[in-house]
Parts: C-alpha cells; sequence; structure tokens
C-alpha cells in the first residue's frame, strides 16, 4: 500500500506531496515488510504568535501496531524532514522491541490490527467546550504491559487503553507528570 499525502485545510502542490512521499518513503525503507499503509497530513496553524506553523503528521500503520508523529517547523519541507527521521527512530524502535522480543519468547499469537486507535491529537483540535465532537470505536487487542508500554511509545500519546492478556480485564496506562507510567486496572468482582 502507498504513502496517502493530504492537507488540512490547504491546497498540497504536486511537488510537496512528492518530497514527502519520498522523504517518508524512504523512512519506511527500515523495514522488512511493506506497512499496511502511511498517512501523511499536513497543515498550517494559523496562530500568529506560533513559530513553528507548519505542522506535519504521519501514520504508519504495521503489523498490530501504529507509529505516528507530529513534528513543527516554520517551512513545511523542514517539517517533513524531521518527521521522515523521527518515523525511521521510532520504526527502529518497534523493531527492536516487537520483532527482538517475538523471536526471543517465539511468541505464538500475533497482535491485531489496531486501525481505529484512539487519536488524541486529532480529538483536542476538534474539542469545543464541552461537548462530545467525535466518537471512535476501538477493539481492546489484548497483550501484556510490556506490549503495552511499546505501544504507548510508538503512539506517543499520554495513555493506552487495552485488555490485559492474562487477567481479561481492561487496564489503562498512562504517563505521570513526574515520570515513569501509572496504570489503572479495572477491579475484579
Amino acid at each position: 500500500m502507498g504513502i496517502t499525502v493530504s492537507g488540512r485545510k490547504m491546497n498540497i502542490s504536486e511537488s510537496l506531496r512528492q518530497y514527502a512521499e519520498e522523504k517518508i518513503g524512504n523512512s519506511l525503507k527500515i523495514l522488512d515488510f511493506e506497512p499496511a499503509g502511511t498517512e501523511v497530513i499536513l497543515y498550517k496553524e494559523k496562530n500568529p504568535s506560533n513559530p513553528l506553523p507548519a505542522v506535519c503528521e504521519v501514520t504508519v500503520f504495521v503489523k498490530g501496531s501504529i507509529v505516528r508523529v507530529e513534528e513543527s517547523e516554520e517551512e513545511m519541507y523542514a517539517a517533513i524532514d524531521v518527521a521522515a527521521a523521527k518515523v525511521m527512530r521510532q520504526l527502529r524502535k518497534y523493531k527492536t522491541r516487537i520483532f527482538d522480543k517475538k523471536a526471543r519468547q517465539a511468541a505464538t499469537a500475533e497482535l491485531k490490527n489496531t486501525e481505529s486507535e484512539l487519536d488524541l491529537d486529532a480529538l483536542m483540535d476538534e474539542l469545543a467546550d464541552d461537548e462530545i465532537v467525535r466518537v471512535k470505536e476501538i477493539e481492546f487487542t489484548p497483550m501484556t504491559e510490556e506490549e503495552a508500554l511499546a505501544q504507548i511509545d510508538l503512539i506517543g500519546h499520554d495513555f493506552f487503553v487495552y485488555t490485559d492478556r492474562d487477567t481479561n480485564l481492561v487496564c489503562v496506562l498512562y504517563r505521570r507528570d513526574n515520570g515513569g507510567y501509572g496504570m489503572l486496572k479495572q477491579k475484579e468482582d
């Protein structure tokens, strides 16, 4: 599957599209397989006091995981360059954490595709006052705490919801302000 480049409230020139496809495509070469999909969203922030208005969001759907990067720079081409470098680092981290772990433990269960993962940054952009403006359905994939820690790093969100593989209970993993992670577990009856 190819790379989808789109603009949010802006037109994308053909040269900018080709540049984004080339840069992000080069970053994806670190994988030994073709990802299920790659989305690049480009937009400019309207706030005049923002020194870095050009934003590049990249979402890569790989086997059972989502790698997401958002970078802001003064110019769109620079934002694409920085996002491509960060995607490469995240994919390298994905390969070492997921594939090496599977090779060591010879895991039998393959992670399910979680394409409908919560996209908190997009929700916060769309949120107006105290009304629900977007609802997404997600699939709670059974996984271990270690796999959930890998997912929260790959996605780059402040929390991650999953079903514990051993207890079959819903858990929420979150980043603490003073460092480290916290966990909310469903109370067993």
